[in-house]
């Protein structure tokens, strides 16, 4: 089985999830007509679609990547892309074309076009323009036969890889058709050469013309395939190869010594099997003890068996001279079914410094087997890899490493790792992987303080503090990813942290405050959080420096508030104004200053002052009233009339109105004479008032620009509502324009037009008429409507007050 990565360019491409549409598995027979304009992602395939026309793809302008695999597509219109010019991957392997299509797509860097019916690799003059292209992917059952001019129209592009074929035999290479793409780095033969080693050795010679410096034979040999020939000597002669791999293959233990055989004389690096079926049809399995005659040294520096199924249901016999292997660095054994660590593997290797164990079965005792007796362990290695075992004692692993001398990271991810006791490090081993083991939040009080690098991606991690990290001086690099973090903490400093991931965690915020103690990050992986959109993430949004987030902002999405729910982060826009507390103090108190300062002023000039004490001297009366409700029926009243007047009109009063007045029998209320010493004014007034039938006013211009004439005035005409009756009496010394009179007492307009009012007149006949009606007026307090129509002459004779409002 080939791994293929069906999504290349992918990077290139996509910028917001959101732009993605994925319709596989739709069973869809065309193209739909409703997709989102600013699609950039557009995956088709595993649905039943036939044929592209010329407007099913019209409106996606912004499509960059287009996946239409696993259809039945026989038919591509020459202009079903015109409007598409940002397309720069494009998948259309599995499908049905009998035709290599003609593309106008001048961006286009990725095409695949392999598993399809076409009877011939020949490619079109719209090849020669398409100068992006770095990756095409050709390949038919059907085509048999490869010839020069099949690429001719490549020669000039910038294609770096090829695959090439579908898995079958050809019948005809013509030499030197690979041969011209001078570009090519990668090559991958999806080709079969069971029985034709001779077009192989041509192939292998147009590969190292062409500079070719990796090539991948995918199915090479098919099963029970039996080489009787040499396919593998022109390898030897290459210059340019340094990487061949064999993929999804059959091998035999006869072919494997034949292909160690040249690889070991050519200038060969790496070499590796990936998914193969060992079998082995010699007696002594693989034997390679040195290469008689040759004495050359070998280049190969790393040999990788990925993945190998084994034929026979037993231990494979090789054995392999590691003097030939003086130069190897990197050796690799993953899914081989190891459950026991050969011996000689540990102190038989010198120079190997990377080795990688993983996807195995080994356990603590059967990678360090008691039986094996060794003077040095790995003396060079640097890097180990046991992931995917099944290793449990995290103190006895620590203990171990210590014979490693070299040893710098250790890999232990994907195992059952479980803390007991306290752990012992070198501190040459600076980097640890512990991803995918049940650790929790004490997983720390194990680590060295001379780890630079530590991966606990997946440990069940709920918390993570500053104070434990100061426990880790070195620490350059920490991966949290996959845990179940919901805050960074404000306290982290690590000024030696240059990447941090903390992806997939329960984060809904990062704040300014967590990095400022991380001055040196470079790189800072936060997707996949629920971040809420609000103004906790203003700062994270809008200051962030983006660069340092390197997969922003593909994975950044909102999750609250439900109205932001599946939004791109980057495209939440936060008002300023309302998520910054002190930018709305700045522009507030101003302001309220300027506010307050015109309602100072509106206040002042429409005399706020005396209304406010007159709304609280009201309330002090209202509160009287309540306690003495029935004092005014129960009571003897003291006085007939109270008299207001101004201290500026006291002469009147004392040589006309009291004389007269008292005289006649009235007893009147003056407020030099009868008011209480030592009582508050305000109190002397309203017992004054209240203890009279009347009030009596002497109006005139100083009346008005008295302060205390103005207490009265408002205490008695509340009380005269409060009783409900004609409690007051108005006497005009004096006529008062109305523009004289303040807008407090624009009231007073009205009471003047509505009460009963005497004018004190100049000429003597009429004086008399005058004190007749007044003293009527006092001593009746219970008929409030007597001379009501001699009043209503005086206001009459007087249309200024009349007129007033």
């Amino acid at each position: 089985m080939v791994v293929k990565n069906e999504d290349e360019g992918l990077e290139n491409c996509i910028t917001f999830r959101k732009r993605q549409s994925d319709l596989s598995h739709h069973n869809l027979t065309n193209v739909p007509s409703n997709l989102p304009e600013d699609t950039q992602y557009l995956d088709l395939s595993y649905n039943s679609i036939y044929m592209l026309n010329h407007d099913d793809m019209a409106g996606l302008l912004h499509l960059c990547f287009l996946k239409l695999t696993h259809n039945r597509l026989q038919y591509i219109s020459p202009s079903a892309f015109l409007n598409n010019t940002r397309i720069k991957v494009l998948n259309i392997s599995y499908n049905s074309l009998k035709t290599i299509p003609d593309l106008i797509l001048p961006q286009l860097s990725v095409l695949d076009i392999s598993s399809n019916l076409y009877d011939h690799y020949s490619l079109g003059s719209s090849f020669k323009n398409l100068q992006y292209l770095s990756s095409l992917s050709l390949g038919s059952p059907n085509a048999v036969v490869v010839n020069v001019d099949d690429f001719a129209s490549l020669r000039n592009t910038s294609l770096k890889r090829l695959t090439l074929g579908d898995g079958t035999p050809l019948q005809s290479y013509e030499s030197g058709s690979l041969a011209q793409l001078k570009s090519l780095h990668v090559v991958t033969l999806r080709l079969s050469f069971c029985q034709r080693s001779d077009m192989f050795k041509t192939i292998l010679m147009d590969l190292d013309q062409a500079g070719a410096k990796k090539v991948r034979l995918v199915k090479f040999l098919p099963h029970f395939c039996n080489v009787s020939s040499d396919p593998f000597e022109g390898l030897k002669e290459m210059q340019s190869l340094n990487n061949i791999t064999f993929v999804d293959t059959w091998m035999n233990s006869s072919v494997m010594v034949k292909v160690l055989k040249y690889i070991f004389q050519s200038q060969t690096q790496q070499l590796a099997f990936v998914n193969i079926t060992y079998n082995e049809d010699t007696p002594d399995g693989v034997q390679f003890s040195g290469l008689p005659g040759y004495n050359h040294t070998v280049s190969i520096r790393s040999v990788i068996f990925d993945q190998v199924l084994h034929y026979q249901y037993s231990y494979p016999k090789i054995n392999i001279s590691v003097t030939d292997l003086n130069h190897m660095v990197y050796l690799k054994f993953s899914g081989t079914g190891m459950n026991i660590s050969p011996c000689n593997l540990i102190s038989a290797m010198p120079s190997l410094e990377i080795l990688d164990l993983s996807d195995n079965l080994l356990n603590d005792n059967g990678f360090w087997w008691p039986s094996c007796s060794y003077t040095k362990v790995f003396p060079s290695l640097r890097q180990l890899s046991l992931s995917h075992n099944r290793f449990v004692d995290l103190a006895f692993i620590s203990r171990k490493t210590q014979e490693m001398e070299a040893l710098e990271s250790l890999d232990l991810s994907f195992n059952s790792i479980m803390l007991r006791d306290k752990c012992s490090w070198r501190p040459h081993l600076t980097e640890l992987n512990l991803s995918n083991n049940n650790l929790g939040d004490t997983v720390f009080q194990y680590l060295s303080p001379h780890f630079q690098k530590i991966s606990l991606s997946k440990t069940g991690i709920t918390t993570v503090t500053g104070e434990v990290l100061l426990n880790f001086p070195n620490l350059t690099h920490l991966f949290l990813s996959s845990n179940s973090i919901h805050v960074l903490p404000d306290d982290l400093r690590v000024p030696t942290l240059l990447v941090l991931h903390v992806d997939q965690n329960s984060i809904t915020s990062i704040g300014q405050s967590s990095l400022t103690g991380l001055p040196g990050l470079r790189e800072l992986k936060a997707s996949r959080n629920p971040f809420s959109c609000s103004c906790d993430s203003y700062w994270f949004v809008t200051a962030l420096n983006k660069s340092l987030l390197p997969d922003w902002p593909l994975d950044y999405t909102c999750s609250t508030p439900p109205s932001f729910a599946g939004e791109p982060l980057e495209e939440y826009k936060p008002d300023k104004l309302s998520c910054h507390p002190w930018l709305q103090a700045s522009i507030a108190v101003p302001v309220v200053v300027v506010i307050a300062a015109v309602l100072g002023i509106t206040f002042y000039a429409c005399d706020g002052v005396w209304y406010t004490r007159m709304l609280w001297v009201w309330i002090r009366v209202k509160r009287r009233g309540y306690q003495e409700a029935n004092r005014q029926q129960e009571a003897s009243l003291q006085y007939h009339a109270f008299i207001s007047y101004s201290q500026h009109d006291s002469t009147w009063v004392d040589a006309q109105l009291v004389p007269n007045l008292e005289g006649a029998g009235l007893s009147l209320c003056i407020h030099e004479r009868d008011f209480v010493p030592g009582e508050w004014i305000l109190d002397n007034i309203i017992n004054c008032v209240e203890g009279s039938y009347k009030t009596l006013f002497v109006l005139s211009q100083n009346f008005v620009q008295s302060e205390w004439c103005n207490y009265e005035l408002f205490f008695a005409q509340h009380r005269s509502i409060s009783i409900r009756q004609d409690a007051l009496v108005f006497v005009l010394l004096e006529p008062i324009p109305v523009d004289s009179l303040p807008r407090k007492f624009l009231k007073l307009r009205t009471l003047l037009r509505q009460q009963t009012y005497l004018q004190w007149p100049k000429e003597e006949r009429k004086k008399q008429v005058f004190w007749a009606s007044l003293k009527a007026m006092l001593r009746t307090a219970d008929k409030s409507m007597i001379l009501k129509e001699v009043a209503t002459d005086i206001v009459d004779a007087f249309p200024l007050l009349a007129h007033g409002d």
